[in-house]
């Protein structure tokens, strides 16, 4: 990835219930984390990330009490959530003192879930390593972890206090892992429009070496987010339109026992939702189409491999955000038009996901 000159704005402000927070992006974040830093602040480190990143890590790590959790989705989750409460605690970790997360959205999750509960909510600072956490996940309030084989069944609302986000850290991120957090880019760019959706279209390639490039990307994905969260930051009204792609693609995690990341599961969920929109009417097949085609780009060469649709169905039906038998997903009649709509499981809905699943597996 070509070097990069720094962005033109410095910082983005996000309002929120318990007051405003700042996103600042930054060339290095360790000179500016340490300035932050006090003694009594506990860092949350992700293990890949110390190691890939050990000149600039390893030094905080000598300094300040850390705990070392595997980026796993086994780690996210009530289990073993449990021991590093128990760590901290065991410690000497009190109400005034703050967590400091370094990773991406496993480490978020479990740092940000612990940050709500601990002492009824304790501060907390995020530094997101991987493209999807600085695109999406380090703003927006959301906790959340896995119970058993089902994602994010389990969270909160608690925003952390400042996000530094480094682009930096991309340099030693896996390809299948930079697709993961472009799907989810992809995602508020199709929410946001037509205008948007022609811009990823123009520089979607280009995102992959030109860091310039990639960095106002990721500024105009958080700035198509804030919109939404500063109006209904507890997910109650017009932010859930932000599901749009997930209720499928988190079917497809699950499915896939998270062999599938996360950003391309949402893009796969993302054009099942639009060809169900086809099928009850919403959208035109031209439509779904032109959609489809930026979406192939992202998904390719992930294979999600033979799916058994009625396991897979059993998977949606418990998704968290469903209130009676039917199936609540977000669809859409066109770029930038997207809505909550409550899906009967019957012929259609399965003939539509056993089109696009073979489809996949092409």
């Amino acid at each position: 990835m070509a070097a990069s000159p720094s962005f033109k704005e410095k910082y983005l402000k996000v309002r929120s219930y318990r007051g405003e927070y700042e996103v600042r992006f930054v060339d290095d974040f360790a000179p500016v984390l340490e300035s932050e830093l006090i003694a009594s602040d506990v860092l949350v480190v992700d293990e890949n990330v110390s190691i890939a990143h050990a000149k600039r890590v390893q030094p905080l790590l000598q300094r300040f009490q850390h705990i070392i959790i595997s980026p796993t989705e086994e780690q996210k989750s009530y289990l073993e959530v449990a021991p590093v409460i128990n760590d901290l605690i065991r410690n000497g970790f009190r109400k005034n003192h703050r967590l400091i997360a370094i990773g991406g959205g496993i480490t978020q999750d479990v740092t940000a879930f612990i940050a709500s509960i601990l002492y009824r909510g304790v501060q907390w600072i995020f530094i997101p390593t991987n493209l999807l956490s600085q695109c999406d996940s380090c703003i927006g309030s959301k906790t959340s972890i896995n119970f058993g084989t089902l994602k994010n069944q389990i969270g909160t609302f608690h925003p952390p206090v400042l996000v530094l986000n480094d682009l930096s850290f991309l340099e030693s991120l896996p390809r299948e892992q930079f697709r993961s957090g472009m799907g989810e880019m992809l995602h508020y760019y199709l929410l946001s429009g037509q205008e948007d959706f022609e811009r990823m279209e123009r520089e979607y390639d280009s995102a992959f070496t030109d860091r310039d490039i990639l960095s106002a990307l990721v500024r105009r994905s958080l700035e198509i987010k804030k919109t939404q969260v500063e109006i209904d930051e507890f997910d109650q009204g017009s932010r859930r339109i932000f599901n749009y792609g997930h209720t499928f693609g988190h079917a497809i995690e699950s499915h896939t026992n998270f062999a599938i990341p996360h950003g391309i599961a949402v893009t796969f969920g993302m054009d099942i939702a639009n060809n169900l929109s086809v099928a009850l009417g919403f959208l035109k097949v031209d439509k779904c189409q032109e959609m489809r085609s930026l979406l192939e780009r992202n998904w390719k060469p992930s294979r999600i491999g033979a799916v058994d649709i009625d396991s897979y169905l059993a998977i949606l039906r418990q998704d968290k955000k469903n209130v009676d038998e039917s199936v609540r997903v977000v669809l859409t009649s066109g770029l930038g038009n997207m809505f909550l709509f409550a899906v009967e499981i019957d012929d259609c809905f399965r003939e539509t996901l056993a089109t696009c699943f073979e489809y996949y597996d092409r």
